[in-house]
Formats: C-alpha cells, structure tokens, sequence
C-alpha cells in the first residue's frame, strides 16, 4: 500500500511539475513577444525620425508649451489632414443651426467621382449629415469631403477652400493654404505640424459637442460596416481622435489627441514611411511625452470633454439617386439635434476677425467684433473665430452634373487615405529614372507638373506624371530646381531633353489629357 501511495505522489509530483513547466513556458512566449513588439516600436521610431520627410510637434494642451518639435514648422502636404478643417466648418454650421445632422447632402457628379478611398455615393444620390462625419472621421472618404464641401461652400468646392484657408487664418493657423476639401494632391495646398495642432486643440475647445465623433471605433452605412482608418484610438489608453491621412507625395500623416490622468496632449506626425513607423512613433511620442504634460496649468474648460463615441453607430442606408432627385431641400436654421455620439456641452461663441472677407457669387461671408479669448493657452491665444455667414440656398439633384476642371496648380489623382491597407509610401532612394540633377537642371525646353516643398516630393511627383503619360515622356528627363519663395526653400519638379518647343509641348498635352496641370518653357 505505501508503495503505491508513492507511486501516486510521485505521479502528482510529475504532473504538479509539469503544469508548472507548461505555466512558465507560457508566462516566457507572452514575455517575449511584448519585448519584440516594443523593440519594434522602438526600431520604427528611430527610423522614423531619420526620414527626410519626417515633421512632427507634441504640445500640452493645456498650457500651450511646446514638449517636442521637430521641422514643426516646414510646408508639408497635409493629405487627409484636410478633414479636419472640413470638419471643423461642418461642425460650425451645426452650430450656427444652417444645417442639422439629417440634412441631405447631395452628390455632385464631381464629387461621385473622386478617388478612394470613398463611400461610393452615386451622382444624385445623397447622405445625411451625420454620415458624412461619420464617412470622414473612419474611412476618410473623399467623396463625402467634396459633397460637404460643395453644399457648404453654396454648389463651389473652390469657394469652400477659400473659406477654409480664412478660417485657418483666424485659427492662428499662418502658414495654411487649402485648396479642396478632401486632402486629395494640389501642389497649393499646404501646412505645417505647429498648425495641425492648433487645429487639433481648436476642435476640441470650440466643438465638444462634436468632437466625440473623432472617436468613432466604426459606424453602420446601409449593409456595410466601415472600420476606423485611426488604429491608435482603442488601443493606446487615452487617445481619443483626431485623424489619419496618406497620399504618395504627403506621406503617412497623423495627428492624435490624448488625455489620461488629468495631463492632455495632441500630438502631430506629418510624412511618415508607413503606417506602421508612423503610428510607432506617436506612441513614441506619447510615451515620452505625456508624462512631461501639465496637470495644472490652464483653465479645466480649454479643452472641453466630450463623451466617447459608441463601438459602432448605426445610420440609415443613403438615398438613391431615383429617390433623391424628387427632394429639393432648403437649407434651414433650425437647431441641430443632439448627436448619438457626443455629449451636449457649452461652447465659446465669440472669436476675433479673420484675414479675409470672401464674397463669391450667392455666398455671402461676414463676420462680427467679438470680445477677447478666455483661454491662457499661448498655441491657442485666439478663441472661435466668428461663424462663416452662408445665404441658405435650394439645392436641387443633378445626376449628370459635368466633373469641373481640376484646379489650376492641382497634382494628378492619386489613392486618398490608404493607411489601413497594406500600402508603403514612395521609396525614399531614387530610381535610375528618377534622379535629381544639380543646379536648373538640363537646357533646352522643359515641361514643368508643379512646385513641392521638398527635392523628395518633387521627384515623387515627377514619378507619378510619369506613369501617368506613357510614352510622351518616355525620353524625359526629370529633375528639380531649387528656388526661394517668401524665406522658403521650394523645388519645382519639371522634365527636361526635348529637342524642340513641338515636342515639349506635345508632352505637355499628354499630360494634360492624363488631368496633370503642365506648362512648356525654354529653360
């Protein structure tokens, strides 16, 4: 009998020791594949921020104090970054009760045909307010972006750039230019970091109401469920928005917003390698940086608190071109309902005089005085601009609405914000093809696509007219000239080796057919 009571607590030992084992083995995996993740992170973020491209700002959001800036204040394309502004014009006129968030936003044959990423609204159909934040704020839909800006800017996304550029200049935001409302390429339209986030903190101080949208995980539009482009919003604690956005020449942008433990921060990375760097470094950035944020400074109400987005919202199926061509609606003042996803704070109505006064064909943009700011935050001295006065206008459904020509300056279409697709930016070495010249480059007569901020996107543009032209600028020469405009270093990106003016400007018209802007000269 003892030796089989032995038997047995050997037996139990064996097993005991084996669970144990099995236990530790387990417990050493976790360990280490947390370790590689981070060694990861680490490795993209020093790569990172050795990329030529690269521009980035981490600031507290409660006193204004700069924690980290880096080329802050160099021109960069701000690619889906664009949004924010749309967004910040669409929230204004909620505010103001000229829209609601069930008004109709109808779609243009133009904006129908914008490049994806896009909710694949046909021409004369038409979505609800609300499911256009909603299509910007997760998937960042180009289409949804033109058509706000369209019915906002009364029937002219041009129009609508231009108030978007005077409302970024009473923002504070100088150095900004938009040119459309989506972020698709225009070698016009540009920012910095610094003033990406100051946009980021004016969301949140003049919007709270609104804001929570930015933390919407995914939304419901008809049978389709649209996924957040954003992936650090759920998975790095406290984020809570703001915006992704990707194109070739751009790069991999972000701008996220953070608030845990009574410390806040947005924090902005412009021209990333890839989603992956890109994102590594923001939590780079927060990791290092929070934790230097402010607890104290500031007033508790600079940057309102907004209740979070649900995991998913729901919204109905958009209205069909057949049905939406019956409903001619009148933009009204009435005020807008609470949103689904946002709590209904107070907002600053007040705010100072903008740059410019806009008066363009039936809109009309006024502003009135208004008192001084309330904040102390020095990054955002100004409080709310006074709202953009629009006269409500009847918008009727065309479906055969003619494309407008793509504006003057404007890059060639390239795909919108990509970042959770499988998509790499542009190599960062230059190809055979591709390579810079010195100096103004070869003599004779050049065709020049545009002027870009940098010698990298230059050639990148040059690439992309390229592979849009085929064989009329099969024996081109492309190369970029470095000039200074207003105290900044500006490259023009321009192909060279043609013969003759014939030929340049034949290559100038097969660039034109591609929709690439161009003009031949002799150098």
């Amino acid at each position: 009998m003892q030796a089989k009571s032995g038997i047995v607590s050997r037996s139990v030992s064996s097993v005991s020791s084996s669970r144990s084992g099995s236990f530790f083995a387990r417990l050493l995996a976790i360990l280490s594949v947390a370790v590689t993740i981070v060694m990861v992170d680490s490795v993209n973020a020093d790569a990172e921020a050795a990329n030529p491209k690269y521009a980035g700002i981490v600031v507290d959001a409660k006193t204004g104090n700069v924690l980290y800036s880096e080329n802050a204040d160099r021109l960069q394309y701000p690619a889906s970054l664009t949004k924010m502004m749309t967004l910040y014009m669409t929230f204004e006129a909620l505010e103001q009760g000229r829209i609601r968030l069930d008004t109709p936003v109808p779609f243009s044959a133009y904006a129908s045909a914008q490049a994806p990423t896009k909710l694949g609204v046909r021409a004369g159909g038409t979505i609800t307010v609300e499911q256009g934040i909603l299509g910007l704020v997760t998937l960042s839909a180009n289409d949804a972006a033109t058509a706000l800006g369209e019915m906002l800017g009364g029937g002219s996304e041009d129009r609508f750039a231009q108030l978007m550029t005077a409302k970024a200049h009473a923002l504070g935001m100088t150095r900004t230019t938009y040119r459309n409302a989506n972020g698709l390429p225009n070698t016009a339209q540009m920012t910095t970091a610094r003033d990406q986030a100051r946009l980021g903190i004016a969301l949140r101080q003049h919007f709270p109401q609104y804001y929570g949208y930015f933390s919407t995980r995914a939304f419901k539009f008809g049978s389709r469920t649209i996924r957040s482009h954003n992936r650090l919003v759920g998975s790095v604690r406290g984020v809570d928005g703001i915006k992704t956005g990707y194109t070739r020449a751009a790069g991999f942008n972000l701008v996220s917003s953070v608030q845990v433990d009574g410390k806040s921060i947005v924090g902005v990375v412009m021209g990333g390698a890839s989603t992956p760097a890109r994102d590594a470094q923001m939590r780079n950035l927060i990791a290092t940086y929070l934790p230097k944020a402010s607890n104290r400074g500031g007033s508790s109400a600079l940057i309102a608190q907004a209740a979070p987005a649900p995991a998913m919202i729901e919204t109905p199926a958009p209205v069909q071109p057949k049905k939406a061509q019956q409903m001619a609606k009148t933009i009204t003042a009435a005020q807008p309902p609470v949103s689904a996803a946002a709590a209904d704070l107070s907002l600053p109505h007040k705010g100072p005089l903008p740059d410019a006064r806009y008066q363009v064909a039936e809109t009309e943009v006024a502003y009135a005085e208004t008192a001084a700011p309330k904040s102390d935050n020095p990054l955002v001295a100004q409080p709310m601009p006074a709202p953009t006065k629009v006269k409500t206008m009847t918008f009727k459904q065309q479906a055969a609405v003619a494309a407008p020509k793509p504006t003057p300056a404007s890059m060639p279409s390239e795909q919108g914000d990509t970042s959770v697709d499988n998509v790499t930016t542009a190599s960062t070495t230059p190809s055979p093809t591709r390579a810079a010249s010195t100096s103004n480059g070869p003599t004779g007569w050049v065709v020049q696509v545009g002027v870009s901020p940098s010698r990298q996107m230059a050639m990148d543009l040059l690439e992309s007219a390229r592979s849009k032209a085929g064989k009329a600028l099969a024996s081109a020469k492309p190369f970029a000239v470095a000039y200074a405009a207003g105290g900044d270093q500006l490259y023009r990106a321009r192909f060279g080796g043609f013969d003759d003016q014939r030929d340049a400007v034949n290559a100038c018209k097969a660039l034109k057919k591609a929709g690439i802007k161009c003009w031949a000269a002799a150098q």
